[in-house]
């Protein structure tokens, strides 16, 4: 990944990265390895739709990290909110029985996030190391 080279557009040159966190609403440790799995295929899939790129992503049972490269013209806050949208559904979809214990209403992310930008003080290839480091959640128990 070249973390340097400009991207190109019509009217302007840019490298934008972010470093988004989602946390389980109750900070439930519900987050398996299958659906951590699946959960990285969900946000590829949403954000290449927002001319984006999923850079790197790890999770732990509780959080999940994406580092994402965006481009200029995108909202930040609805992509974010888009992000959560989708796949709080779809994973509510494919897990129900599994996190049918730990929520009583159609929930699954906290409504907060953390966003940071990234490239400042702490190095890009850093940041990737620390997301490839996140313990992995368990996997699913067969029900």
């Amino acid at each position: 990944m070249d973390t340097q080279q400009l991207n190109i557009s019509s009217h302007s040159a840019y490298k934008l990265f972010y470093h988004i966190v989602f946390t389980v609403k109750y900070r439930h440790k519900c987050i398996t390895s299958q659906m951590l799995s699946r959960l990285k295929t969900i946000f590829d899939d949403v954000l290449r739709k927002w001319r984006c790129r999923l850079l790197e992503f790890g999770g732990e049972a509780d959080h999940v990290h994406l580092l994402i490269e965006a481009h200029p013209s995108m909202d930040l806050s609805r992509m974010i909110g888009n992000l959560k949208t989708v796949s709080a559904r779809r994973v509510r979809q494919e897990f129900s029985e599994h996190l049918r214990p730990y929520f009583w209403k159609p929930y699954f992310w906290n409504n907060a996030y953390a966003v940071v930008s990234v490239g400042g003080r702490a190095p890009l290839e850093k940041l990737i190391q620390y997301i490839q480091d996140q313990d992995s959640p368990p996997p699913q128990p067969n029900t």
